[in-house]
């Protein structure tokens, strides 16, 4: 019997500009709103010096990120040619030439801490550098090795946040340090335990990783991570004070913050949240929690 054909990679869209953009990932660049945590919580975000650092921010990051995927998909594009959807990608089907991304990645990182420097401060460019060097030291080896691969992506979440608050130079709270780390380590065991639910023993061949790792101890993880997370969130809400409120805003946004873990949870449980974002954006009651818990952070930010 005659095997069956592979299908080759699907036709470009919008040739080698496409690609560029395709390979950049803008749909991930919703991850960069975190940059404006750390000047809302310090409800300093209405003022134009802090709002157009923190637009800055969001900018850099995403060159900074845009960065990371090019260096990685030219860096996985053998790997990538043999993956059912990955071989889609544009550098391994052949959109985007190898070389040119192993170039345009490292200029646009340079490019990404060097406005940090100039549009902002030493400390912001620190951050972004620290952020750069890390994720390709995860794409070359620590993507790899257990335990680390999951606090290197989790760092990545972490490093937004700070940002937002160097650069505009806004203390932050270890609660609000704490909150960003375990939360974002919550999203990331997530997804991994997301993919092992899905594909079973298969997911160690779209992500080696996976081999080190069983369902029990990816639960365990994301299960602490998420209880961490709602303890140093409710330690944050309860030491920031009211004014002349007469409503703990504050305090009462534990409750959409709480319940939005809890729906999230059921995808994560289900095996159901290996793409965040598509979760994040698509579940309408996750939306309104999210919106729910907005609202009342900023009553509370601004003494409403």
């Amino acid at each position: 019997m005659a095997p069956t054909p592979v299908e080759a990679p699907a036709p470009p869209r919008g040739g080698l500009a496409g690609g560029l953009l395709k390979l950049a990932r803008p749909k991930q660049w919703v991850k960069n709103v975190l940059v404006f945590a750390a000047p809302l919580a310090a409800g300093r975000l209405d003022e134009g010096y802090v709002l157009g650092h923190s637009a800055i921010m969001f900018v850099l990051f995403c060159l900074a990120a845009s960065a990371i995927y090019y260096i990685n998909d030219a860096f996985d594009v053998e790997a990538d040619r043999e993956h059912p959807t990955k071989r889609n990608r544009p550098i391994a089907s052949g959109v985007v030439p190898v070389k040119l991304a192993w170039t345009l990645g490292p200029i646009l990182g340079i490019a990404a801490v060097v406005l940090g420097v100039l549009l902002c401060n030493p400390g912001t460019a620190l951050v972004l550098g620290l952020y750069v060097v890390l994720n390709v030291a995860y794409c070359f080896s620590f993507k790899h090795v257990v335990v680390l691969d999951l606090a290197m992506v989790a760092s990545g979440f972490l490093f937004r946040a700070m940002a937002g608050g160097t650069a505009s130079e806004l203390p932050l709270s270890r609660w609000f340090l704490l909150t960003a780390g375990f939360g974002s380590l919550f999203m990331v065991a997530g997804k991994r335990y997301s993919e092992m639910v899905l594909m079973g023993e298969e997911a160690a061949k779209t992500r080696a990783s996976l081999a080190n790792y069983s369902i029990t101890y990816l639960r365990f993880v994301w299960q602490m991570a998420v209880s961490v997370t709602l303890l140093t969130y409710s330690l944050w809400a309860f030491q920031i004070p009211e004014g002349d409120s007469t409503l703990a805003w504050h305090q009462l946004s534990l409750v959409p913050f709480g319940f939005a873990f809890l729906r999230y949870a059921v995808y994560v449980d289900a095996g159901t949240a290996g793409s965040p974002e598509d979760v994040l954006l698509k579940d309408k009651v996750l939306v309104g929690l999210g919106f729910a818990w907005l609202l009342t952070f900023v009553l509370g930010v601004f003494h409403v």
